[in-house]
Order: structure tokens, then C-alpha cells, then sequence
């Protein structure tokens, strides 16, 4: 399984994927040109995007993603506060998780998404 996460921190990116462990490929990225890039040559299976990233946040990105691929891979959105739940669903996530990282929210949710 191939997961993209995106954030401009790279704490933030370390943070998931020490969270998740060595059961997926990770391809992290900083930039939103980057997330567009590798969503459109397809292959992700999962997008965890950080709603608190620079200069694009993830859930304006979820929202353009949802839009704008035919065969979009699940979104989890990475909010700055669990009540911000809300936007991430106005972004069209499938799921949200909120800061700081919670390793046994974050896998639950991923594994929620990819073995539905």
C-alpha cells in the first residue's frame, strides 16, 4: 500500500509515519504542487494531508483532490484541533485525525480506510 503525506513540517510527516510503522511505502511531500503531481500520476492508495500545512493546507487541497480526480484514493485530514472535524468533512475527507499525532487514532483511521 502506498500512502502520500503531505505537511511542510517534516516533524509532522516523521510523526505519521513512525505512527503507522513500516507496513506501507510512503512517498512525504512538502509542497501542494507535489501532491497534485503524484495524485494525478496515480498509485496512492491513502492521502494524509495536514490541514495546518503552508502555504496550501490540506483540506482546501482534500477539496480541489475531490473535485478534480475521477478515481480519487481515500483522504485523511490531519485537522489542528478535534473541533475542526467539520471542516474536514467540508474539504470531503473520508476521515480526520487531529494534532498531535495519536498513534492508535491514526492507525485506526488508516486502517479503516484501506480495509474497508
Amino acid at each position: 500500500m502506498r500512502v502520500l503525506v503531505y505537511s511542510d513540517n517534516s516533524s509532522t510527516r516523521e510523526s505519521v509515519v513512525s505512527a503507522l510503522g513500516p507496513e506501507y511505502v510512503y512517498d512525504e511531500v512538502a509542497t501542494p504542487d507535489m501532491v497534485i503531481t503524484l495524485m494525478d500520476a496515480g498509485g496512492i492508495d491513502l492521502a494524509i494531508l495536514d490541514g495546518e500545512a503552508a502555504p496550501a493546507g490540506g483540506m482546501g487541497l482534500a477539496k480541489q483532490l475531490k473535485d478534480e480526480l475521477r478515481a480519487c484514493p481515500p483522504l485523511l485530514i490531519i485537522t489542528g484541533r478535534p473541533d475542526d472535524r467539520w471542516l474536514a468533512k467540508w474539504s470531503n475527507a473520508d476521515a480526520s485525525v487531529s494534532h498531535p499525532i495519536d498513534p492508535i487514532g491514526l492507525g485506526a483511521a488508516v486502517s479503516k480506510l484501506l480495509h474497508h
